[in-house]
């Protein structure tokens, strides 16, 4: 597959090949310097097309090892014949090379310049200090190279940049450039990782990648299943960077590329102490300081995934065998030498330990690694591991949203179940896999009925019914079971999850936001206690934010947001799309809406087919509501179509955020009547269910689609529910509703500071058609200058009273809202349906509206509405 790339993230280089260039004090150019491979041609390539626009000519020349040899050797295809004589050589080498020059004169790239021999560099040195024209060297850093360049640079005739390799979003910026879409955050990262910013490398890798498929195209986006396969043309290329190898420093690369990083002692002690300096000064390894250790690693990442597949099934297994021997014999010192031990036994030689294999599947989950947890933990069982071993295995898969092969191998530990005990061990992750990947909450909560139990075992049942109370909206009981399960002593730290979980929930829809705080910091706290909870916090993470979100403290739900998706960046699989869903979540609920969207797709993409846990169904909600909010119509339809496919019947607490996600879909596509009355029924609901902080965000929906008729219920609840959000929606409403733009404005300066942008950009909108009734024109072109200015922070929000703000036309709401399903291509009778009303209503407020915009062309409709 042939594709061009882009030169990416070298504008300030450019500039400064541009600025030395174009100097009269000295000679102008510079020297390009930096690793093999970090695109230093390609940007002297690129500054000679810059600098030759002017209609200079290029002369480029190229020094290589071959013709090192031979005198003027890198000219020679340039020179033709010239005189002989050792003392006019150089002079008439430069006289030919110039030759024939056009009027705007030259530029000179000089690729690999520590290549060139004595004489070719002479000349390049008495062009550079000429004048002549500009230069652009490039040199690999490192290597020797002749006097005579090297003292361009060391005795100031030309300035020397050191090329860097890519950053990281530099990076993501070129491999969106190349493929022509959004590539996923963790592909980029790992892509990254494993060149560290090398354009070569990078190259190669994703060509090789996309040739064996493993790197798609798919939700409108770029994934990478992360298993690479070495191609020859990047195999070459590493194999020529690190050089022959003798064969004791292929076993220096081969003991750490199945075992990195590892103690030099260690190391030298599977090895030899020479050969690990040896490498050391060769460049293959590099040293780490950790503690009082040091610690040895390749080079460079690609040195190992180059060396593994060449190093043999019988040797590699020895050699996993060796180090795993080794690690136990200093005495497992570091926290993590039990995981990787097990990790290396796995595919060893050595005969497996269940216990050790068990111990290791639990700190794999502990560290979010659940597909190396499962691995380790299956390896434990087959190794005739007991009842913990298959207890990991079960969680492991759970966490995996293998919910029905997690069920499974619970079935089968409860039909071995030898004491109570054990029973109840059993019993909470088998309901809680039931209840969320496996979808089935009745089944679930039978489980903690049979449990035959007393004391502490039921307070720690009661923290999951605490949790699926709430989370199929039984408001109140969940919060009096989670209550008095967590105020029970020796609580374990499962039971204070979920009972964490059920506090939440509930909390969050009574409006006492204010309380959760130091009930989720004691249930956080827990991650490091207990394997059990490493895992789950991602879900209390997700239902914290949300509560957050409803009472408005945004910036706190943001800092959450981002601590968890930090924790698991770096990890394969589901942790990190989860990390990335709330990373997601959180930019929705601020209204960075492309930025959400962004995260939202990519974590779909990743849970799409697989993900049975919620974390789905609640990524399409916020996805919906993101591409809705942006005034993309047919994407938000999509969305709604696959979130109602997705609905997970165990979120039941959810629906009225479901509900606004239909409003919100309904408004994009122009029918803001039947937006209005989804979002009041999501209030009804809410109230219904005792859940006052979703009314209120409901309610606060409804005033935005521009319902002027619940000033005095959001009064109300301003006064009981915690948080910002409530009062600030409850001025919205009373300004929308006395038609105040002064007071509108000053809703939207409530939350701005609040940091609902969209909302904020929405009353400043409503401020512009308010001051506009009234005449006052003025006011109206400061309060349209702030709603533009919200919409913008808002990265492209596109809602109905933002479109009536920025094509204000003479109709009334319903006519506008009319004509704008008629310009979206609905038939009178579809519109008719669609509001409710008939026909005949509908052709007459069509007559009225093409009488006013003097059109009656449905075309023209959508022209005025855009502003075309």
């Amino acid at each position: 597959m042939v594709r061009t790339w882009p030169l990416t993230g070298r504008a300030e280089e450019l500039r400064f090949i541009e600025t030395a260039s174009r100097r009269a004090d000295r000679p102008r150019g510079v020297v390009l310097a930096g690793a093999p491979g970090v695109g230093k041609t390609r940007l002297a390539r690129e500054a000679l097309a810059m600098l030759a626009t002017r209609g200079a000519a290029v002369r480029w020349v190229t020094g290589t090892a071959s013709a090192r040899a031979l005198p003027l050797g890198a000219f020679a295809g340039i020179l033709g014949d010239v005189d002989p004589a050792p003392t006019r050589l150089v002079s008439a080498a430069i006289k030919a090379f110039v030759a024939g020059a056009p009027p705007a004169g030259l530029v000179i790239g000089v690729d690999d310049a520590h290549l060139l021999d004595e004489l070719s560099a002479l000349v390049v040195r008495e062009l550079a200090l000429s004048g002549t024209a500009p230069l652009v060297l490039t040199m690999r850093s490192g290597e020797p190279a002749p006097d005579a360049v090297t003292t361009l640079w060391k005795d100031g005739y030309l300035d020397r940049l050191e090329v860097q390799p890519l950053s990281a979003p530099e990076t993501a910026e070129l491999l969106e450039a190349v493929l022509g879409g959004p590539v996923d955050s963790g592909a980029t990262s790992r892509l990254w990782a494993l060149t560290r910013g090398n354009a070569l490398f990078l190259r190669q890798l994703v060509d090789g990648e996309l040739e064996a498929g493993q790197l798609r195209e798919a939700g409108g986006g770029w994934h990478w299943s992360g298993r690479l396969a070495v191609s020859a043309g990047l195999a070459e290329l590493v194999h020529t960077r690190m050089g022959r190898l003798p064969d004791p420093l292929v076993d220096v690369v081969d003991v750490l590329a199945l075992g990195e990083p590892l103690g030099v002692r260690i190391l030298a002690g599977l090895t030899s102490a020479p050969d690990v300096e040896q490498a050391e000064r060769r460049g293959l390894v590099e040293l780490q300081r950790d503690g009082h250790r040091w610690n040895a690693r390749l080079a460079h990442p690609l040195y190992g995934e180059v060396r593994r597949p060449g190093i043999g099934q019988l040797r590699a297994r020895r050699l996993r065998g060796e180090i795993a021997t080794a690690l136990a014999d200093t005495g497992g010192r570091r926290a993590d030498d039990t995981l990787r031990r097990a990790a290396l036994i796995v595919d060893s030689d050595i005969p497996p330990d269940p216990q050790l294999l068990t111990i290791a599947a639990r700190d794999a989950i502990r560290l979010l690694d659940v597909g190396l947890s499962e691995q380790l933990a299956r390896a434990a069982v087959d190794a005739s591991g007991g009842f913990e071993a298959h207890l990991t295995l079960g969680m492991a898969l759970s966490w995996l949203n293998r919910g029905a092969d997690s069920e499974r191998e619970f079935e089968l530990m409860a039909e071995r179940a030898e004491n109570a005990q054990e029973r109840l061990t059993l019993s909470i992750p088998r309901a809680a896999n039931l209840f969320w990947p496996g979808r089935s909450p009745e089944r679930a909560e039978a489980v903690l009925d049979a449990v035959e139990t007393s004391g502490e075992g039921q307070h720690l049942v009661n923290g999951a019914r605490a949790a699926f109370h709430a989370f199929r909206a039984r408001t109140r009981l969940a919060l009096d079971t989670a209550t008095e399960t967590l105020a029970s002593p020796g609580l374990p730290a499962v039971g204070a999850l979920l009972a964490t979980y059920g506090a939440t929930i509930a909390l969050g829809a009574l409006g006492r936001a204010d309380e959760i705080g130091p009930i989720a910091a004691r249930a956080y706290a827990t991650v490091s206690q207990s394997f059990a909870t490493a895992v789950g916090t991602f879900g209390l993470c997700d239902i914290h934010t949300m509560a957050l979100h409803v009472a408005g403290y945004l910036d706190e739900m943001d800092e959450l947001a981002d601590r968890h998706y930090r924790r698991a960046a770096d990890m394969p699989g589901y942790s990190r799309l989860r990390g990335v869903s709330l990373r997601g979540q959180a930019a929705r609920c601020r209204g960075r809406l492309r930025t959400a969207i962004a995260d939202l797709r990519e974590a779909q993409a990743g849970f799409a087919g697989v993900d049975e846990e919620g974390f789905a169904f609640r990524c399409l909600m916020n996805l919906t509501h993101a591409l809705a909010m942006s005034g993309d119509a047919p994407a938000a339809r999509k969305a709604l179509a696959e979130l109602e496919a997705e609905r997970h019947p165990s979120f039941v607490f959810c629906d009225p955020d479901l509900l606004s996600a239909r409003a919100w879909v309904a408004a994009a596509e122009g029918a803001v009547t039947e937006a209005t009355q989804l979002v009041r029924e999501a209030a009804s609901l809410a109230a219904a269910r005792g859940q006052p902080a979703y009314e209120a965000l409901a309610l606060h929906h409804a005033v935005r689609f521009g319902d002027r008729t619940v000033a005095q219920r959001l009064a109300e609840l301003s006064s009981t529910v915690d948080g910002p959000r409530a009062s600030a929606a409850a001025a919205h409403a009373a300004a929308l509703a006395e038609d105040d733009g002064a007071a509108l404005l000053a809703a939207a300066g409530k939350l701005e500071r609040m940091g609902d942008l969209p909302a904020a950009a929405d009353a400043a909108a409503h401020a512009v058609t308010a001051f506009a009734r009234h005449d006052s024109r003025t006011a109206a072109q400061t309060a349209s200058a702030r709603a533009h200015r919200l919409a913008e922070r808002s990265e492209g929000a596109r809602t109905p009273a933002l479109a009536a703000a920025a094509r204000p036309l003479p109709l009334t709401e319903r006519e506008r809202e009319i004509v704008t399903l008629a310009a979206e291509g609905l038939s009178n009778r579809a519109i008719a349906d669609r509001l409710v009303v008939s026909v005949r209503t509908v052709e007459g407020h069509l007559y009225r509206a093409a009488a006013k915009l003097g059109t009656s062309v449905r075309t023209e409709f959508a022209a005025l509405l855009r502003g075309d």
